[in-house]
Parts: structure tokens; C-alpha cells; sequence
């Protein structure tokens, strides 16, 4: 079994964990979140701790252990800390603005980019070119922001579009001149 897999998760006093059948709920001040647990796992739920154990010793399902560790401690650490990511806009004329359930982008395009903002996530602009993106789960958080990213990727001649906020761009040299 993986080291990260055999360590105890403590359980806050506000978050409240159960078990019904293979899917596991943690409830919380910020929210509630479902995750589905692998058939060769076993959850062993004490007062306040969490344990990953696995079935029959079946070593097939050894490797999800770790894996399965961290998507539990990562439901009941959302629930009460939540989770961002943080976009910057690069680009002379690129911004963005929230409208009601939808983020509208001007990213260079002849037209605005709307995005629908998924339930359970909130999007913050900030001097029109810094968005911070919040929610309770951390994978769906991870994806908003991918998603984002996506409709704009940085270019690496003069770094336009959108970037993760710690994310390096490397640079390239544009074109030399002919003489």
C-alpha cells in the first residue's frame, strides 16, 4: 500500500463524513460533495478520523489507495477551506466581466467569449485582467480554470491570452531581419 495512502484523515469538528454503500459524503459549512470510492477499497470511518484500507489485500487495487486517500482529504478539506485558482489576462484590449451566471471575455476575437459559469463555483474579476476562481471541490475548480485557459492560450511570441497566475511563459525570439 502507498505511503500517502496508509496516513489518517482528520475530520474537523464543523465537517460531517458518511458512507452509503461505495459513495462517500462530506458535508460542510461551504457545501457538499459526493465522491464514488473504488470496489477494492475499504473506508473505515472512526469519530473524527478517516482511514483508506484496501479489500481482500487484492493488489490490483492496491495503487488506488493513494489516489483514493487524497480525493477523500481533498472533499473534506473543500468543504470547510475551499479551493481557487487565479487567471491572468495578457493582451492589450483582453479583459473579462461577470453578467448574471456567465464570465463575457474579450480576448482579441471580432466577438465576446461567454462563459457559463458552473453551479458551485465563483469567479471574481479584478482590475479587469485578474480572475480568481473559488469553490468547494478542487477538481472541478482545476477544470473551470482549464477551461478557461483554453479559450485563449498564451501565445510565446509576445505572451497574449490567458495564463495560470504562477505560470512562466517562455519567451521566443520573433523573426531576424533579412540583412
Amino acid at each position: 500500500m502507498s505511503r500517502i495512502g496508509k496516513k489518517i484523515i482528520e475530520i474537523p469538528k464543523e465537517v460531517k463524513v458518511e458512507l452509503n454503500g461505495d459513495i462517500l459524503t462530506s458535508s460542510g459549512p461551504l457545501g457538499k460533495i459526493s465522491k464514488k470510492i473504488p470496489d477494492g477499497i475499504d473506508i473505515d470511518i472512526a469519530q473524527s478520523t478517516v482511514s483508506v484500507k484496501l479489500k481482500n489485500n487484492d493488489p490490483n487495487f492496491e495503487k488506488f489507495t493513494g489516489l483514493t486517500r487524497t480525493i477523500i482529504a481533498n472533499a473534506i478539506i473543500g468543504v470547510v477551506k475551499g479551493f481557487s485558482k487565479d487567471l491572468e489576462i495578457i493582451g492589450v484590449g483582453y479583459r473579462a466581466e461577470v453578467k448574471n451566471k456567465n464570465l463575457v471575455l474579450n480576448l482579441g476575437f471580432s466577438h465576446q467569449v461567454n462563459f457559463a459559469i458552473p453551479e458551485g463555483i465563483k469567479i471574481a474579476v479584478e482590475k479587469n485582467t485578474l480572475l480568481k476562481i473559488t469553490g468547494f471541490d478542487k477538481e472541478l475548480v482545476g477544470l473551470v480554470a482549464s477551461q478557461i485557459r483554453e479559450l485563449k492560450k498564451p501565445e510565446p511570441y509576445k505572451g497574449k491570452g490567458i495564463k495560470y497566475s504562477d505560470e512562466v511563459i517562455k519567451r521566443k525570439v520573433g523573426k531576424a531581419s533579412g540583412k
